[in-house]
């Protein structure tokens, strides 16, 4: 059966940040995810994972000014040096808190004519941090994001992520597949779920259209969850999802899955 993995960003929110752990081991979860750590020592949050049995799946990379509105510098020409810096700060994270798979977020760009550049930039980017991430027995995500939550994002469809991984060809870089996402931008989950499942390193669900609980909106998760075991997916699947309400209200969806663990 899939494995989940509460993302502590999005979930709990009841609670303060380290606060969460403790919250989503209760109900029982094993794993989390989040977006960034960056405000805690890796030691505060290593301890709550530790206190809480818990298995820290995945986060991104340092996104460059998110309050300014950057959502990413890993497509962003100009951005090289810092981009190495980020990389750096995000693998001294993972080898505190375990984590074996690190998002890099591509960005948001600008007229449209610039799209060759920053792709030649984003290539460059990610064969870098590959590398690195090689040595610290890390893997590298890139995620396809649709435009109506982040409008101007570089990278939309699964078809360009996947081919961007062969051309780099790095054997420890993988698409991030958010369930999500691709019904959004492109639909027909089940066809690309078989199509590429080989190079996806981690997917990550939410309910369409509103982006809440999957057991509402159009997606018929139970069937995609089956799938995901017929294709012998052993990722995790990150749940990135705005509880409707309460998180731990929200849950009847998970209860059964938990229950076959």
């Amino acid at each position: 059966m899939p494995k989940f993995a509460a993302n502590l960003t999005l979930m709990y929110n009841e609670y303060a940040f380290l606060d969460r752990f403790e919250a989503a081991a209760a109900d029982g979860f094993t794993a989390v995810e989040y977006l960034f750590p960056y405000e805690f020592d890796a030691a505060q949050i290593k301890s709550r994972l530790e206190a809480n049995g818990l298995i820290q799946v995945l986060f991104n990379a340092p996104p460059g000014d998110w309050a300014a509105g950057q959502r990413g510098i890993a497509a962003l020409p100009g951005y090289e040096e810092q981009f190495k810096l980020s990389v750096e700060a995000a693998l001294r994270y993972a080898s505190v808190l375990g984590n074996e798979r690190l998002h890099i977020m591509a960005g948001v760009i600008g007229r449209p004519e610039e799209r060759t550049r920053c792709r030649e930039v984003y290539l460059s980017n990610l064969a870098y941090a590959a590398k690195q991430a090689e040595a610290h027995g890390i893997a590298v995500m890139i995620e396809p994001i649709n435009t109506r939550d982040m409008p101007g994002y570089f990278l939309n469809r699964q078809d360009e992520a996947h081919a961007i991984c062969r051309e780099i060809g790095a054997a420890n870089l993988h698409v991030q597949f958010d369930l999500y996402h691709c019904q959004v931008v492109e639909g027909d989950l089940a066809t690309k779920m078989r199509h590429y499942v080989k190079n996806i390193g981690h997917m990550q669900i939410a309910g369409v259209p509103e982006r809440h609980e999957p057991d509402l909106g159009e997606l018929n998760y139970p069937y995609l969850f089956s799938l995901m075991d017929e294709l012998g997916y052993e990722g995790w699947v990150g749940c990135e999802y705005r509880p409707r309400a309460g998180t731990s209200a929200g849950l009847g969806w998970l209860r059964p899955w938990l229950a076959h663990r």
